[in-house]
């Protein structure tokens, strides 16, 4: 059990480190805390814990600073909401948009929450081994470009951009999406490539240069199945000055290009997480933290909405957000929130 003093100790050297990305020292919370401790009391406090794991010293200050495990224990045991009420309104405008779908909501709103926290924003789409292939539409450009759409049977769309080193004609084009359609129609999308591959005989015997076309599908469906992932403010880190390192900096990069890492991440697969709500958890990963939070959109889709950042972060404020965000979009999307406005 945790003295009531050590918690308040402990509590306002998270919250000075929060602000300041400075070590903490007793001094600091005699004068700026006003707390009612000598400072040699302070510091036989401050040792303790650091002892208990939850804080540790620098090698640069007499200081100290949250550890790991420091600031697991603060989310669990002392966080409180601190909900932004400029983000509330922002994000209820955006979903006052009835117009907009699903995924095109989730996207602007994930740009206000990086925009807002100074973080990186990240959205999981649903995984490619539980969606099935509805159907693709082509929308040629020019005879060297065009797009492709892929739906699955849950509705979720991805566009794709076909670019051509020779020409290609138009009737080729259509008459080559057609025949995937007949084909591909109810395949997994972890399938697809595979399915692909032995249909390719078909596309060779109707086009004398089908390798361009059959190159360019398979290349999108590759994509759509390994890079179902948007982010948002990738360079908000590089800021903060717990990357100041240049090897710790190398090595974010590195993660943030890790799609299947975040995905772990996401489904609890590391060692430190905590449950913070029914849909949302907190991970701590290589001197990051990492929120995630469920949305159902629908019947026979997720996406999982992830904001991460340095462990020195504000949890306070920014697990309100993201849960705030997540409920919002879910209640407009799967609960018939949307719905029942447009009815009204």
């Amino acid at each position: 059990m945790i003295s009531k003093r050590k918690l308040d100790i402990f509590k306002a050297i998270v919250e000075e480190f929060v602000a300041t990305a400075e070590p903490v020292g007793s001094k600091t919370l005699v004068i700026k805390y006003g707390m009612d401790y000598s400072s040699a009391t302070i510091r036989s406090e401050m040792n303790e814990l650091e002892n208990l794991g939850l804080l540790e010293k620098t090698h640069t200050s007499s200081g100290r600073v949250p550890s790991t495990q420091g600031y697991r224990f603060y989310a669990e045991h002392l966080m409180e909401s601190k909900l932004d009420k400029d983000f509330a309104v922002v994000v209820r405008s955006v979903l006052e948009d009835t117009k907009a779908k699903a995924d095109e909501v989730i996207r602007r709103s994930v740009d206000i929450l990086s925009q807002m926290t100074n973080m990186t924003s990240l959205v999981l789409g649903p995984e490619a081994n539980i969606q099935r292939l509805e159907h693709i539409k082509l929308l040629p450009l020019d005879n060297k470009s065009a797009v492709v759409v892929i739906v699955t049977d849950s509705g979720h769309t991805e566009n794709k951009l076909f670019r051509f080193e020779d020409k290609v004609s138009v009737t080729d084009l259509q008459s080559c999406t057609d025949i995937l359609n007949q084909q591909l129609k109810g395949t997994r999308i972890v399938d697809v490539v595979d399915k692909m591959k032995a249909i390719e005989p078909i596309l060779a015997a109707k086009f004398q240069r089908h390798e361009i076309l059959f190159k360019a599908f398979l290349d999108a469906f590759v994509r759509f199945a390994n890079d179902n992932v948007y982010t948002s403010g990738e360079t908000n880190l590089l800021y903060q000055p717990d990357f100041a390192d240049v090897e710790k900096l190398k090595s974010l990069m590195n993660m943030l290009q890790n799609h299947r890492m975040w995905r772990d991440i996401s489904e609890g697969k590391t060692e430190m997480v905590l449950q913070t709500s029914k849909n949302s958890q907190l991970a701590w990963v290589n001197d990051l933290a990492v929120i995630s939070s469920t949305i159902r959109v629908n019947d026979g889709e997720e996406a999982k909405l992830m904001l991460v950042g340095p462990s020195r972060m504000d949890y306070d404020r920014v697990v309100s957000l993201i849960d705030y965000l997540a409920t919002s979009i879910e209640e407009m999307f799967f609960t018939g929130g949307r719905d029942e406005e447009e009815e009204d």
